[in-house]
């Protein structure tokens, strides 16, 4: 069942599901009109009715007892407590007939946050910056949360009205406007959502029906009615918002935020049917459109087959990626950190992927020959950083800012260099030093204070030393903006270049490109070095990098003819000390290696000397 506005040419069906309650009526505040709804099957309820005109506000009356919001509302101009409204989706005239969408194993995300990637904090401020994006070298712009949520300023993962865009953000089509400039630049556009919960600020869903009872509670408050009583409608309010955003707004894809944390015990898990909702509107539609699972653990049921008995996601975040990769690099081994630090973990993560698998509480390092190679390269999606390992740190700090300017420029080639779906985060491809903090905008007062207790008590496992920045704060949320002025800078436009030079590496050599195979003939570590050896085809190539901030002397490892340096990190014009590296090298050589040194050779390339 369709729930909502469902507005065409002047007509307007409204329908709402509320089991529970024995009358409702359809709220039109401005004309002070009250028109009794219609109950049908399953516990909906309906009005049809001609006259009505996009932009038209309104509200549920439930047993004459209580007015609220569309709990399926698309737009909330006046926020989380005022009226719904009206939208007219047929009106915006849409420039991407001939787009499709893009392969995962194509994609270069960029993560980025709507209300801090630009100072206008808005669609149409993001819209300003695709063509850059674009001919910068990455295909996919991955929002944060844009489903409205209580306030100007938040992550986005406290929405309450799913179906609805941020308001503080723009409207409507100032959301479908910035879809439509991706495509016409070849870019998808992908949005996180999050299904294991509401905010605590605005939220009416239970004032409708059982979406939370409080018989389960989770993490972040109750747990979604998923296999209770009357479930039904919850689970059809869900994979209906999916199918709105796809179809309304022609978004590319959908990263789920923690799923592993929804609980359902039904015979049909709700992740499946979700995953088969979605296949169906792809199959029907011809388009291609994603689902990817953030975890936080690995159970590679995630991405087993449908058929198979799996959740059938298409590609998930390798957290494992970024833990072993941050704590090589930084030394840091507290909280998700105490597992990893040692170049082996890279190792053992660049060539399959899980180090870690299970869920709490079977949560365990992965057995020797323990092989998960069934599951493909495009499965992964990586990063050196993102939202969560910023933003979620005492000080909002970036890699760059804990590890240095040649420790992020190492991390970059590993990244993008890999055999897996690389991801940005905002500001990174420049150097930004600014920080990424966690903020919100409540006007409950007691809800703002366990907030802010709630951040302190976080950060107890990692031991940081400072005070917490209050998220409350317009301050907190104004230091997280990016500053496009260091993009201009002399470093910003080293570190811009540097990162083109890898993308270019990972568009042009398919031994760099995301294939299912890896393209890994072996990884070799000796001390802090690695020393990664490619095959696709006939090209093969050698990347070494010394992830440690000492220098080091090394035997050139790679056997067959020479290979021609095509990057490295130290030259003078990434901003580096200056190369200690020859531009051939053969096997037996030996070599000196500055810290955090990251290299790319290719054996007898004749492209080599168009890189340099």
């Amino acid at each position: 069942m369709r729930v909502g506005a469902d507005f065409q040419d002047g007509v307007c069906r409204f329908v709402v599901w509320a089991p529970n309650h024995r009358h409702l009526k359809l709220v039109l505040p401005t004309d002070n009109q009250h028109l009794s709804m219609d109950r049908v099957g399953g516990g909906y309820w309906t009005y049809t009715g001609e006259g009505f005109e996009s932009d038209t506000i309104y509200m549920f009356g439930l047993d004459g007892k209580e007015v609220k919001p569309d709990p399926a509302s698309h737009y909330q101009p006046d926020g989380v407590f005022g009226s719904s409204m009206i939208v007219d989706h047929d009106s915006f005239r849409w420039q991407d007939r001939d787009w499709r969408g893009l392969e995962i194993k194509d994609l270069v995300f960029y993560e980025l946050h709507v209300g801090t990637f630009t100072d206008e904090g808005s669609f149409l401020g993001v819209i300003e910056r695709v063509k850059e994006l674009a001919d910068f070298g990455v295909n996919a712009i991955e929002l944060m949360p844009i489903a409205q949520f209580s306030g100007k300023r938040n992550w986005g993962y406290d929405g309450v009205f799913p179906f609805a865009v941020q308001n503080s953000y723009g409207r409507p089509d100032d959301l479908k406007k910035l879809v439509n400039e991706c495509h016409l630049n070849g870019m998808a556009l992908f949005v996180d959502f999050v299904y294991n919960h509401l905010g605590p600020e605005g939220n009416c869903l239970n004032c409708y029906a059982p979406y939370f009872p409080e018989t389960s509670v989770g993490r972040w408050g109750a747990n979604l009615n998923l296999d209770g009583l009357q479930n039904e409608g919850v689970r059809n309010y869900f994979l209906e918002n999916t199918l709105h955003w796809f179809s309304h707004y022609h978004i590319d894809g959908i990263r789920l935020d923690s799923v592993l944390s929804m609980h359902d015990s039904s015979p049909k898990h709700f992740l499946v049917e979700l995953n088969e909702y979605v296949k169906r509107y792809a199959d029907a539609t011809g388009f291609k459109v994603h689902l990817v699972a953030e975890t936080g653990y690995n159970v590679p049921a995630l991405l087993a087959p449908l058929q198979e008995g799996g959740c059938g996601f298409e590609a998930q975040w390798l957290e494992d990626f970024q833990h072993a990769l941050f704590a090589l690099l930084t030394g840091e081994r507290e909280g998700y950190y105490k597992d990893f630090g040692s170049v082996q973990d890279v190792a053992e993560v660049l060539t399959d992927g899980y180090v870690y698998v299970g869920n709490i509480p079977r949560y365990r390092r992965r057995k020797p020959g323990e092989s998960l190679r069934w599951i493909n390269a495009d499965r992964f999606i990586v990063f050196s950083q993102n939202h969560d390992q910023v933003g979620n740190r005492l000080k909002g700090d970036r890699l760059i800012t804990i590890a240095g300017f040649e420790a992020a420029k190492l991390a970059a080639g590993i990244v993008l260099l890999s055999p897996y779906v690389p991801l940005l985060f905002m500001g990174e491809e420049f150097g930004e030093t600014s920080p990424f903090l966690f903020f919100v905008d409540y006007e409950d007062k007691e809800l703002a204070e366990a907030v802010r207790v709630g951040r302190k008590r976080e950060f107890e496992h990692f031991h940081w030393q400072g005070e917490v920045p209050d998220p409350l704060s317009m301050e907190t949320f104004e230091k997280s903006k990016l500053d496009w002025q260091k993009r201009y800078s002399e470093r910003g436009l080293n570190f811009v270049s540097y990162y083109r030079m890898l993308l270019k590496l990972r568009r042009r050599h398919p031994v760099f490109k995301c294939q299912p195979n890896r393209q890994i003939r072996h990884v070799q570590v000796q001390d802090d070095v690695l020393f990664i050896h490619k095959e696709s085809g006939n090209e093969k190539a050698g990347i070494i990098a010394n992830c440690a901030a000492q220098p080091v002397n090394y035997s050139f490892p790679f056997e067959d003819n020479a290979y021609i340096k095509i990057l490295d990190s130290a030259d003078c014009k990434w901003a580096g000390q200056g190369s200690t590296l020859p531009f051939f090298a053969v096997k037996g050589d030996d070599h000196h290696l500055l810290p955090f040194n990251f290299a790319v050779f290719l054996k007898d390339s004749k492209e080599g000397k168009s890189f340099n």
